[in-house]
Protein backbone atom coordinates (compact mmCIF):
# COMPACT_ATOMS: atom_id res chain seq x y z
CA UNK A 1 0.00 0.00 0.00
CA UNK A 2 2.83 2.47 0.84
CA UNK A 3 4.68 2.01 -2.24
CA UNK A 4 1.22 2.38 -4.55
CA UNK A 5 0.67 5.87 -2.29
CA UNK A 6 4.10 7.15 -3.34
CA UNK A 7 3.52 5.83 -7.10
CA UNK A 8 0.16 8.29 -6.81
CA UNK A 9 2.12 10.56 -5.29
CA UNK A 10 4.64 10.90 -7.78
CA UNK A 11 1.90 10.28 -10.60
CA UNK A 12 0.28 13.27 -9.39
CA UNK A 13 3.70 15.42 -9.00
CA UNK A 14 4.16 14.62 -12.51
CA UNK A 15 0.44 15.39 -13.63
CA UNK A 16 1.08 19.34 -11.78
CA UNK A 17 4.75 19.93 -13.39
CA UNK A 18 3.12 18.85 -16.85
CA UNK A 19 -0.15 20.76 -15.73
CA UNK A 20 2.45 24.16 -14.88
CA UNK A 21 4.13 23.39 -18.86
CA UNK A 22 1.15 23.14 -20.85
CA UNK A 23 -1.39 25.48 -19.59
CA UNK A 24 -4.33 27.69 -21.49
CA UNK A 25 -2.62 30.77 -20.72
CA UNK A 26 0.57 29.78 -21.57
CA UNK A 27 2.32 29.26 -24.88
CA UNK A 28 5.26 28.05 -25.89
CA UNK A 29 7.64 28.13 -28.57
CA UNK A 30 10.78 26.82 -30.25
CA UNK A 31 12.66 26.75 -33.25
CA UNK A 32 16.94 26.69 -33.94
CA UNK A 33 16.65 30.58 -32.62
CA UNK A 34 16.14 29.02 -29.02
CA UNK A 35 12.71 28.80 -26.66
CA UNK A 36 10.87 31.64 -25.44
CA UNK A 37 6.84 31.53 -23.45
CA UNK A 38 4.02 34.17 -23.28
CA UNK A 39 1.38 34.75 -21.25
CA UNK A 40 -2.03 34.84 -23.16
CA UNK A 41 -5.60 35.47 -23.53
CA UNK A 42 -7.57 33.41 -25.38
CA UNK A 43 -9.44 34.81 -28.34
CA UNK A 44 -11.92 31.32 -29.56
CA UNK A 45 -14.98 32.96 -30.31
CA UNK A 46 -16.28 35.22 -32.58
CA UNK A 47 -16.65 37.99 -30.75
CA UNK A 48 -13.68 37.64 -28.73
CA UNK A 49 -11.56 37.57 -31.95
CA UNK A 50 -13.22 40.27 -33.43
CA UNK A 51 -12.27 42.88 -30.37
CA UNK A 52 -8.72 41.09 -29.90
CA UNK A 53 -6.40 44.00 -28.54
CA UNK A 54 -8.31 46.85 -29.72
CA UNK A 55 -8.16 49.94 -27.59
CA UNK A 56 -5.20 48.64 -25.30
CA UNK A 57 -2.66 51.45 -24.63
CA UNK A 58 -0.36 48.73 -23.84
CA UNK A 59 0.34 45.29 -23.09
CA UNK A 60 2.97 43.47 -20.72
CA UNK A 61 6.45 42.23 -22.55
CA UNK A 62 5.30 38.27 -22.56
CA UNK A 63 1.93 38.47 -22.80
CA UNK A 64 0.23 38.10 -26.28
CA UNK A 65 -3.82 37.06 -27.57
CA UNK A 66 -4.14 33.87 -29.02
CA UNK A 67 -6.70 33.58 -31.66
CA UNK A 68 -7.99 29.56 -32.28
CA UNK A 69 -10.81 29.33 -35.54
CA UNK A 70 -13.17 25.73 -35.91
CA UNK A 71 -11.00 24.91 -38.37
CA UNK A 72 -8.52 25.61 -40.77
CA UNK A 73 -8.77 28.56 -43.32
CA UNK A 74 -7.69 31.70 -44.77
CA UNK A 75 -6.45 34.15 -42.31
CA UNK A 76 -6.11 38.07 -42.79
CA UNK A 77 -6.08 40.30 -39.67
CA UNK A 78 -6.01 44.42 -39.65
CA UNK A 79 -5.08 46.44 -36.60
CA UNK A 80 -8.44 49.14 -36.96
CA UNK A 81 -8.66 50.24 -32.93
CA UNK A 82 -5.26 48.84 -32.29
CA UNK A 83 -3.66 50.83 -30.75
CA UNK A 84 0.22 49.06 -29.52
CA UNK A 85 2.20 47.57 -32.86
CA UNK A 86 1.79 43.84 -32.97
CA UNK A 87 3.78 40.75 -34.51
CA UNK A 88 1.33 38.01 -35.97
CA UNK A 89 2.52 34.58 -35.96
CA UNK A 90 0.19 32.50 -38.28
CA UNK A 91 -0.10 28.96 -37.35
CA UNK A 92 -1.12 25.61 -39.16
CA UNK A 93 -3.30 23.09 -37.26
CA UNK A 94 -0.12 21.04 -36.25
CA UNK A 95 1.28 24.35 -34.33
CA UNK A 96 4.14 25.23 -36.99
CA UNK A 97 4.35 28.89 -37.43
CA UNK A 98 3.74 29.20 -41.02
CA UNK A 99 4.31 33.33 -41.68
CA UNK A 100 5.21 36.14 -39.00
CA UNK A 101 4.13 39.35 -40.02
CA UNK A 102 6.24 41.63 -37.91
CA UNK A 103 5.12 44.85 -36.56
CA UNK A 104 1.62 45.96 -37.32
CA UNK A 105 1.36 49.53 -37.66
CA UNK A 106 -1.40 50.43 -35.41
CA UNK A 107 -4.89 51.64 -36.37
CA UNK A 108 -3.91 50.68 -40.45
CA UNK A 109 -7.13 48.82 -41.58
CA UNK A 110 -4.87 47.20 -44.58
CA UNK A 111 -5.61 43.46 -44.22
CA UNK A 112 -2.99 41.51 -43.04
CA UNK A 113 -2.72 38.29 -45.12
CA UNK A 114 -1.27 35.11 -43.18
CA UNK A 115 -2.14 32.58 -45.49
CA UNK A 116 -4.26 29.62 -46.06
CA UNK A 117 -5.00 26.78 -43.70
CA UNK A 118 -4.28 28.91 -40.57
CA UNK A 119 -5.58 27.19 -37.34
CA UNK A 120 -4.25 29.53 -35.00
CA UNK A 121 -3.02 33.70 -34.92
CA UNK A 122 -0.89 34.48 -31.97
CA UNK A 123 -0.18 38.46 -31.60
CA UNK A 124 2.87 39.78 -29.18
CA UNK A 125 4.19 42.72 -29.03
CA UNK A 126 5.85 44.13 -32.21
CA UNK A 127 9.45 43.18 -32.82
CA UNK A 128 9.73 40.63 -29.99
CA UNK A 129 9.30 37.98 -33.30
CA UNK A 130 12.95 39.64 -34.80
CA UNK A 131 14.14 39.49 -30.78
CA UNK A 132 14.17 36.59 -30.57
CA UNK A 133 15.14 35.44 -34.21
CA UNK A 134 12.01 33.51 -34.54
CA UNK A 135 10.76 32.37 -38.20
CA UNK A 136 8.58 30.48 -40.17
CA UNK A 137 9.18 26.64 -38.94
CA UNK A 138 8.97 27.80 -35.27
CA UNK A 139 7.07 25.23 -33.08
CA UNK A 140 3.94 26.22 -30.63
CA UNK A 141 2.77 24.42 -27.74
CA UNK A 142 -0.71 24.71 -26.26
CA UNK A 143 -3.07 22.81 -24.83
CA UNK A 144 -5.81 23.69 -27.59
CA UNK A 145 -3.44 21.82 -30.72
CA UNK A 146 -4.69 18.63 -30.39
CA UNK A 147 -1.94 15.78 -29.38
CA UNK A 148 -2.77 13.76 -32.27
CA UNK A 149 -1.79 16.47 -35.31
CA UNK A 150 0.42 18.26 -32.82
CA UNK A 151 4.18 18.89 -33.69
CA UNK A 152 5.03 19.41 -30.16
CA UNK A 153 2.30 18.36 -27.94
CA UNK A 154 1.51 19.16 -24.55
CA UNK A 155 2.25 15.01 -23.32
CA UNK A 156 5.85 15.59 -24.73
CA UNK A 157 8.86 15.17 -22.02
Amino acid sequence: MFRFGLGLTALLFASSAMADECSFDRIDLRGDWGQAAFTVEIADTGELRSQGLMHRPSMARQNGMFFIFDRPRSAAFWMRNTLIPLDMLFVTKDGVVDRIHENAVPLDETPIFGGDEIMYVLEINGGLSALYGMTAGTQIRHPSIPEESAIWGCLEK
